[in-house]
């Protein structure tokens, strides 16, 4: 008498080709994940960057509202641009070092001046370049008190992982954004 073994007996293991299959998911997989975790570092990285715009905008605007006397009373001009740490109106970018002034206060437009000039130097050393930081200064009506605006735009290297590469495979490259970068502004009451 014969004895018939159940189907499932005869093959024993896994085919070569189902090994090859589940280690091509698993590469595809891998590979998925490793592109998020560089995604995620970049987005840290520019994340990082525009909270540090934040803290430096609330620190300029803490410097006006010390200088009142300068920035309240309408002193300040209209509309004026700090870009890479250089200041665009001639009145505040006469600097006089406010630290070492051989005891003798600065004025106003000298403490003003002094501040634009250190704090565009620290922006430029904490976002990439170009910064550029536009200042508007307006009264409403002629009884409010003055509003100025802060808004400083700096390029910042991001990840695209849409490119083609040479071979026809999705590949990782970093662009910079020259022309629209993050923006960042700020409103002040001095």
């Amino acid at each position: 008498m014969r004895r018939c073994l159940p189907r499932y007996r005869r093959h024993r293991g896994f085919s070569l080709i189902e090994v090859m299959i589940s280690l091509v998911v698993i590469g595809i997989g891998l590979l998925g994940i490793a592109k998020m975790q560089a995604l995620a570092v970049a987005a840290t990285a520019n994340a990082s960057r525009r909270g540090l715009a934040a803290i430096a905008s609330e620190g300029l605007a803490s410097a006006m509202r010390a200088n009142r006397a300068y920035w309240a009373n309408g002193l300040a001009p209209a509309t004026f641009t700090i870009t890479n740490g250089v200041v665009s109106d001639p009145t505040l970018s006469t600097v006089v070092n406010c630290t070492k002034n051989n005891g003798a206060p600065c004025t106003p437009t000298q403490l003003a001046a002094y501040d634009m000039q250190q704090w565009g130097q620290q922006v430029r050393a904490l976002l990439p370049n170009p910064v550029k930081t536009t200042f508007t200064c307006t009264a409403l009506l002629a009884a409010t008190p003055v509003v100025c605006t802060i808004q400083t735009v700096w390029s910042e290297q991001s990840m695209s992982v849409n490119n083609q590469g040479k071979n026809g495979t999705a590949a990782m490259t970093v662009t910079q954004q020259n022309q629209f970068g993050p923006v960042y502004t700020l409103t002040v009451e001095p």
